[in-house]
């Protein structure tokens, strides 16, 4: 990371902490995964306001599109600073980390100018509309249409799954097929839903957590204006591949904070009088291990975006590794505290959630078959001869 880093930081850094000393006190706490009910949602909302008024938010995007501007080892630096203090940051994780940087990439310039800045203050969130029940590892399998009319508008029906969040969203990007004869890749065009539009049903989905953050979402008869896509017709798949890739550097680089002090602390203070005191040793040593490196591992991605590089297949070793290793960390800290540790905040929430977020940017094994044959350049996996029908 020295190479992000010049003569400004240590100047940013004693801004950044200045002004957290003055503003985090009552600030919502880190809680990775942690259920949001309509009071914390709106405390998280005004927090994530108040970040990026002063900077801390969307901190590389371009001025031009109300971003502030900065680099890569600023944003670096405001994500060690709140999670050493133990602060939440942006809520609106899935606008920041993945739909801004991919409408950034792709949108036309009234679209970087519409939705970027009120996406950065938390104004209006975002959601995905991307899995369906028959497409989800397979994502480029939706069936979700949009066709288009005389006037240019676009006519969407269909329907979607596993959509986070999207009972707060004011809109959804929106992955549907536009050329049903085209092979499934290039068929495919991403468009900009608002999510109070006629024609939206949002029903919650029940996790075993007993929250409802996931929904399914119906599409019917859903009119979308002709500047709702983003692209041109037909690339929808290579919005969505740039979406990808900055969900799973987001997922990766996000569960680390699964803090390595809390996991010390829960563990040490309960090893007295254990038999196996030094084998719960061994395996803090290693889930620490895996957690430090997982950080070391982020920054050196974000210094590869820095560079201009769009995350890329080998963004899911970040992802694959980072949720293993949150969620064996999450299990060293209920072994080691009992059942008590089942209804703590941090700890009994993620050994619930965590291994839902397995499938987020796609499931391990599909990861593992991109990071083997597009980055180890292995042999593929057989895969059927397509057929007309299939396309």
């Amino acid at each position: 990371m020295d190479r992000l880093y010049d003569a400004r930081m240590d100047t940013f850094h004693e801004r950044l902490t200045a002004w957290l000393d003055e503003h985090a006190d009552g600030a919502p706490r880190r809680v990775v995964l942690e259920f949001q009910d309509e009071e914390a949602v709106a405390e998280r909302r005004a927090w994530q306001q108040q970040l990026a008024d002063a900077g801390y938010v969307g901190i590389g995007w371009p001025e031009e599109y109300g971003g502030p501007g900065g680099t890569p080892a600023q944003r670096v630096v405001v994500e060690q600073e709140l999670e050493a203090r133990g602060l939440a940051g942006a809520f609106d994780f899935v606008g920041i980390e993945m739909i801004g940087p991919t409408i950034l990439t792709h949108g036309s310039e009234e679209q970087k100018h519409r939705y970027v800045p009120p996406m950065r203050r938390g104004d209006e969130f975002w959601c995905q509309l991307l899995s369906e029940p028959g497409a989800g590892s397979d994502l480029a399998a939706v069936q979700t249409r949009a066709r288009r009319q005389g006037d240019g508008s676009w006519l969407v029906d269909g329907q979607k799954v596993w959509t986070s969040f999207a009972q707060h969203a004011a809109f959804g990007i929106l992955l549907a097929r536009t050329d049903p004869d085209a092979p499934k890749h290039k068929g495919l065009s991403m468009f900009v839903v608002p999510m109070d539009a006629e024609g939206v049903t949002i029903r919650p989905l029940r996790q075993i957590t007993g929250d409802a953050e996931f929904n399914e979402v119906f599409l019917d008869d859903l009119r979308l204006e002709p500047d709702a896509i983003i692209g041109a017709p037909g690339e929808g798949w290579k919005v969505a591949l740039t979406m990808l890739g900055f969900e799973r550097v987001g997922v990766g680089s996000g569960l680390h904070a699964v803090r390595v002090e809390r996991l010390v602390a829960t563990v040490a203070d309960n090893l007295d009088g254990r038999r196996d005191a030094e084998h719960l040793k061994v395996r803090l040593g290693q889930s620490a291990s895996q957690l430090l490196g997982l950080r070391a591992m982020s920054e050196r991605v974000i210094e590869e975006i820095a560079e201009g590089r769009v995350p890329g297949p080998d963004a899911g070793l970040m992802k694959i590794t980072s949720v293993l290793a949150s969620l064996e960390a999450c299990r060293l800290a209920v072994d080691v505290a009992g059942h008590e540790a089942l209804v703590d905040g941090e700890w009994g929430h993620q050994v619930s959630m965590l291994p839902g977020v397995r499938s987020a940017g796609g499931t391990e094994e599909i990861l593992r078959n991109l990071i083997g044959e597009r980055v180890l350049g292995l042999p593929p996996e057989p895969r059927p001869v397509p057929t007309t029908a299939a396309k």
